[in-house]
């Protein structure tokens, strides 16, 4: 065979093997091609069934501006009655619960030593007064003596001045037996207010020193929450705004009103304490912890509840159902209230009567088909 034939069937072979490699690689991308045009396919055909309360159409509300406050609740009035005088307790039989009047005794503390002081101060006083007489009587036969010539006016200066010293004398005594008896009535115990026995600290028998403090009275029939604001809070609150309180463990309301804001600001934190006075009758004791929300103002915006919003990307989105197809649409975030008593926003971005996938339904992916049976769904 000539040496041109040779290289013309190796040519024509290393064509057929390059043709049949090309029609291999075509036909490997059209099927890969179809694969992904099938997944992709099955993907868009896969939707969700919601619910007419999955969605929640985009709408003016009257949002009600509130601010969360808590406190410890505390009893307007509250006193400690403690020993004036130190002795031994007697007679102290109200414990805890108890009621009381105002000026109820509540025991007594050892009067001997109180009463032996009071007699001696008005024996004391009883002598001063002697020193005055005697004073006295010498005073007026000076003066007659000295209108007769008989002694110079200097011995009347003398006595005018011993009359002076024995009634400021018999003042003091006087005054000391005075205290004497304030003293005396000291160690009767009554109470300040009316009001329970909170606490009780001593027991009958016990010597208790000046200014011990023995039980604690409190009357619940006037009752505050003591809340601590932020600076920029409590700007907006204003005396004779309402409030909607929670005991820890109950979920019943009570009312609450703002009656006192303190004029500054509490040092080191900066923060303003407010004073609200709870609705009478509430069953509610001092000492305990209440949490709300005050009522600060109410405006009309498009608002959605709070839990609609979802925060798992940069920039807080909503997913809106258009054309049966999930959308996520980011929004901007503006002043949060209730309305309801659902926690709601006001957002923008979005446009008015657009449907939103509630927060309990969870994050679906943007496309995804929708099936539901609320009006507006297809809308674009």
């Amino acid at each position: 065979m000539k040496p041109w034939m040779k290289w013309a069937a190796a040519g024509l072979v290393v064509a057929l093997l390059a043709a049949g490699t090309a029609r291999t690689l075509s036909a490997r991308k059209a099927r890969q091609t179809a694969l992904q045009a099938q997944q992709i396919a099955q993907k868009t055909e896969v939707g969700i069934e919601l619910a007419a309360n999955d969605l929640v159409q985009l709408k003016p509300v009257r949002l009600l501006q509130t601010i969360s406050l808590s406190g410890p609740i505390t009893a307007l009035h509250t006193a400690w009655v403690k020993a004036r005088v130190a002795g031994e307790l007697r007679g102290l039989s109200v414990r805890e619960g108890d009621s009381l009047q105002a000026g109820q005794v509540l025991a007594h503390i050892d009067p001997t030593e109180s009463d032996a002081r009071v007699r001696q101060a008005r024996q004391q006083a009883a002598a001063a007064k002697a020193q005055v007489d005697m004073a006295q009587r010498s005073f007026d036969n000076n003066r007659a003596l000295v209108s007769q010539g008989f002694i110079s006016n200097t011995a009347l200066e003398s006595s005018q001045a011993s009359l002076a010293a024995a009634q400021a004398n018999f003042a003091a005594a006087q005054s000391g037996a005075d205290l004497a008896t304030k003293t005396l009535d000291d160690t009767v115990l009554r109470a300040p207010i009316a009001g329970q026995i909170s606490q009780r600290l001593v027991q009958p028998g016990e010597r208790v020193a000046v200014e011990a403090r023995l039980v604690e009275i409190v009357d619940n029939r006037q009752l505050e929450l003591q809340a601590s604001l932020s600076a920029a809070d409590s700007l907006q609150v204003k005396v004779g705004q309402t409030a909607q309180l929670t005991l820890d463990g109950t979920a019943q309301p009570i009312s609450a009103k703002v009656v006192r804001i303190n004029p500054s600001a509490t040092a080191g934190s900066r923060a303003v304490l407010v004073y609200l006075s709870l609705a009478p009758g509430a069953n509610v004791r001092h000492g305990l912890f209440a949490q709300g929300s005050l009522q600060v103002g109410e405006l009309t915006t498009l608002a959605l509840p709070l839990s609609a919003v979802r925060t798992d990307k940069p920039q807080p989105y909503v997913q809106v159902v258009n054309h049966n197809q999930v959308q996520h649409v980011n929004v901007s975030l503006g002043t949060r209230g209730e309305s309801g008593g659902t926690p709601m926003v006001a957002v923008t971005g979005v446009p008015e009567g657009s449907l939103v996938i509630d927060g309990n339904v969870g994050s679906l992916r943007a496309g995804t088909l929708v099936k539901t049976t609320a009006p507006g769904a297809g809308a674009p």
